[in-house]
């Protein structure tokens, strides 16, 4: 298997397990400047040099071998689930990609034929029924996790704890699991562990989301989206990630974690 979605910086200061929809971006960036005193120019998943990437050739044997020698700092971010779900509709499904064009080519398309999903068009604005549309999108990702149809699911949306695990199953071990809901602080937990060329303000950096402005913006609070028939499919297939990583699992209004990570419980379940 490996370790796939692993990046690290080229002085080996620091691993990390990229989750989607979990401050990727920004992470990426902190990396980069970390060792280069400056933030990639562009979107840092396009960087092809300055950054160590499972997905390049020549960064696979330099994660491996830190990797299983557990040299450097692993560290990986998570998300509440209602809200990450949430992030992934309105940014794939509904937002023109930084491509100019829909996400995944046709999948827009058999998601309105198949599902009866609505993007909206971005000439009206994107107007739609932003809560009975993404009702309906959660039925197709319950079917992509559960029944692997009418396709795999994508990374976008599979479940935190399965991109989580694959580090874990390939022999490495994480010193740091942190929250989205209090980045700043948690990433400058991984900053002072870590033997940085060059330091990073973490309050004077922008946040690097590559999908504003290209899309939607989310009309409704979280909770207005998720009734009891939705909540019960994003418990469905969301339950070890709630479980895992301290979100409260009954209130779609409440996106702060209940408890920290118990990272031995985490080892525990998803390396078994």
């Amino acid at each position: 298997m490996g370790f796939p979605g692993t990046w690290m910086t080229e002085s080996e200061s620091m691993v990390y397990r990229v989750v989607p929809k979990c401050a990727c971006s920004t992470i990426g960036q902190i990396m980069y400047r970390s060792d280069h005193g400056r933030f990639f120019d562009g979107d840092i998943h396009d960087a092809q040099e300055g950054l160590h990437k499972w997905g390049l050739d020549h960064s696979r044997g330099p994660i491996s071998d830190n990797v299983t020698a557990h040299k450097s700092l692993v560290f990986s971010c998570v998300r509440n689930p209602y809200e990450r779900i949430l992030s992934s509709f309105f940014d794939k499904i509904c937002g023109i990609q930084r491509n100019g064009r829909r996400y995944r080519g046709n999948l827009v398309p058999k998601l309105m034929e198949t599902y009866g999903v609505e993007v909206g068009d971005p000439d009206t604005g994107f107007e739609f029924d932003q809560i009975r549309s993404f009702r309906r999108f959660l039925l197709f990702v319950r079917d992509t996790i559960r029944f692997n149809r009418p396709m795999d699911p994508d990374i976008h949306w599979s479940a935190m704890s399965g991109h989580v695990s694959t580090l874990i199953k390939g022999g490495g071990r994480y010193d740091v699991i942190l929250h989205v809901e209090d980045f700043e602080a948690g990433m400058a937990g991984v900053l002072a562990r870590a033997p940085l060329r060059h330091p990073v303000d973490l309050g004077a950096m922008p946040r690097f989301n590559e999908s504003e402005g290209h899309g939607p913006r989310r009309a409704h609070p979280v909770e207005a989206f998720f009734d009891d028939l939705s909540m019960h499919l994003v418990q469905e297939v969301y339950g070890r990630d709630f479980e895992l990583f301290g979100y409260d699992i009954d209130d779609p209004s409440r996106p702060a974690p209940r408890r920290e990570i118990d990272l031995d419980a985490v080892h525990a379940k998803l390396g078994a």
